[in-house]
């Protein structure tokens, strides 16, 4: 890592690895705990192994980075280079790992600045790789973290799961909690709100809750230029036929990524997971 502002995330954006090859951008692993066994998010548990123990209902939790992980990362980044780090994280209303990348940056050799994006999965990758562009081009710190904020304001995300229930268990379904009693009996879409997860509509199908989720892309994409992210757990089909709709109906459409979202955030949605990000530049 050459460039003077290093880039560093946290496993939860779901970033290809090419593309973080490619900007030189870091990403810290969350941890998941399985049958008393914590396993590394992306390297030790894949999500295909998280989806088999979640139906057979087996117990899952999941953790954040310790900080001295990110003392790690960040030292690796002086080491190689950078006078200024950036950090990006999925939204504290999720996680600790925002509050563990703060108390790992105060010790730090470098300068940190870091931010919670409000963010998960790619909707947190895109804001990740448009602070790693900006460092490419020699931006500051300042210039970096800005450039993620405003990708994090235009950022939608919106999601389907088959049940509540994985969310409910997790105590990760926010402001939507209310709706619950309601919304496990029908197909609930939701949406990423002030960094917490909100109902948004229910529907009574799920082949009309993906219709629905398909045309919350088109209408948020509109004519701008986009990136768009599609994910899913344990529903590649879906996924593909989703990529394949917002191809032909997005006419502004850069970049399209479709991926299966890792552990940590599966084990909170379930398998069934189908979202669509989508991130004007």
């Amino acid at each position: 890592m050459s460039r003077h502002v290093a880039i560093v995330t946290d496993s939860t954006a779901y970033l290809p690895r090419p593309a973080m090859a490619r900007h030189g951008i870091t990403a810290v692993p969350l941890t998941v705990v399985l049958g008393g066994e914590a396993l590394e998010e992306g390297t030790e548990i894949s999500a295909r192994s998280l989806a088999l123990a979640l139906q057979k209902r087996r117990s899952v939790t999941t953790s954040r980075p310790g900080p001295e992980q990110f003392v790690r990362a960040y030292r690796a980044a002086a080491d190689a280079g950078a006078t200024g780090i950036v950090s990006l994280h999925l939204s504290a209303e999720f996680s600790g790992t925002y509050d563990a990348a703060v108390v790992a940056a105060r010790t730090a050799p470098v300068p940190v600045r870091v931010l919670d994006t409000g963010m998960v999965a790619m909707a947190l990758g895109f804001c990740a790789l448009a602070a790693a562009e900006v460092a490419e081009a020699g931006g500051s710190v300042d210039e970096a973290v800005a450039a993620a904020e405003k990708r994090a304001a235009d950022m939608a995300a919106y999601f389907y799961v088959d049940t509540l229930d994985y969310l409910r268990r997790g105590g990760r379904i926010g402001a939507a909690q209310a709706l619950l009693g309601s919304a496990l009996a029908v197909k609930p879409l939701l949406t990423l709100e002030g960094g917490r997860i909100e109902m948004l509509e229910k529907v009574r199908t799920s082949s009309k809750a993906i219709a629905r989720l398909e045309e919350l892309a088109v209408e948020r994409a509109g004519s701008a230029e986009v990136d768009v992210a599609v994910h899913h757990l344990a529903a590649p089909e879906r996924a593909e036929k989703l990529a394949e709709r917002l191809r032909e109906r997005i006419p502004g459409l850069v970049e399209l990524h479709v991926s299966e979202v890792g552990a940590v955030i599966g084990a909170h949605t379930g398998p069934g997971l189908l979202a669509a990000v989508v991130s004007p530049r």
